[in-house]
């Protein structure tokens, strides 16, 4: 290790999905992602052939060797339910999630809190995975991406009236809605079609007697002005925005991130 290498403090962090994978680190003692790396798969893989792909990147990525402080894994999937906190009992965790997926004996069931919303995350990490940054690197903080959002989404400041955030990620569709900062609905959906999409979309704004014209919808992830999906909606709802895809963090020069798919990945850090 240099000189240099000695007086920083370097954090990683990672996204893992059935679908891709992204890396990227984090000075923190300057505040400057040093290193980033996406990796798209054509379909999606299980568990198994996931972390197949994980080591590949390992063992093909020079910068994923070096060493670093801090690693946190963020888990994306489906397989979650959200439990009110004073409702919660740790000891019965499983049977929160037997009604939205199916759990094997062999699953072993996580819990994020969400710090100050007085709520819990419960939901499914592959174990596999775990257990290969834990040899790898020993103890790490591993988050649900639902925990990360919904604790993003409900720290922001404007929190009068109706806000729907739809967040996208590899044909899934995470949406919330929010009335005045508490939260109404939660789920996730996979789409195939930009016509999905809209259904899954209108049908819960239905659902909870919300009028297209009125509601305030919040865009994030893996959409843009150009998207098919975007110009669809444009038809149905009037209000449509983009959350800001900045981040606090500087760049090093050479690393092109899309701060707006990677929204996930960079409010991790």
């Amino acid at each position: 290790m240099t000189n240099n290498q000695e007086n920083t403090f370097c954090k990683l962090s990672i996204q893992v999905s059935l679908n891709g994978l992204s890396f990227c680190i984090l000075n923190t003692t300057n505040n400057t992602i040093v290193y980033y790396h996406k990796k798209s798969f054509e379909k999606e893989l299980d568990p198994v052939n996931l972390l197949q792909k994980i080591e590949e990147e390992y063992n093909t990525q020079p910068r994923l060797k070096t060493a670093v402080n801090e690693v946190k894994l963020c888990f994306c999937n489906s397989l979650f339910t959200l439990v009110p906190k004073k409702w919660f009992k740790e000891d019965a965790a499983a049977s929160y999630l037997k009604f939205n997926t199916k759990i094997l004996k062999t699953d072993f069931v996580a819990v994020d809190e969400i710090e100050n919303k007085e709520m819990v995350n419960v939901y499914i990490p592959y174990t596999n995975i775990i257990n290969y940054f834990f040899e790898k690197y020993g103890e790490f903080e591993y988050v649900h991406h639902l925990s990360v959002l919904l604790y993003r989404f409900l720290s922001f400041d404007d929190h009068k009236g109706i806000k729907v955030y739809a967040h996208n990620t590899h044909k899934r569709l995470d949406l919330f809605i929010i009335e005045d900062g508490r939260l109404l609905l939660c789920n996730s959906f996979t789409y195939s079609s930009k016509e999905d999409y809209l259904y899954y979309l209108l049908f819960v704004a239905e659902q909870l007697d919300l009028d297209p014209k009125k509601f305030k919808l919040h865009l994030s992830g893996d959409i843009h002005k150009e998207d098919d999906i975007y110009k669809l909606l444009q038809d149905y709802i009037r209000n449509i925005y983009f959350l800001s895809s900045e981040t606090e963090h500087e760049i090093e020069e050479g690393w092109n991130i899309n701060k707006s798919e990677e929204y996930i990945l960079l409010n991790t850090l």
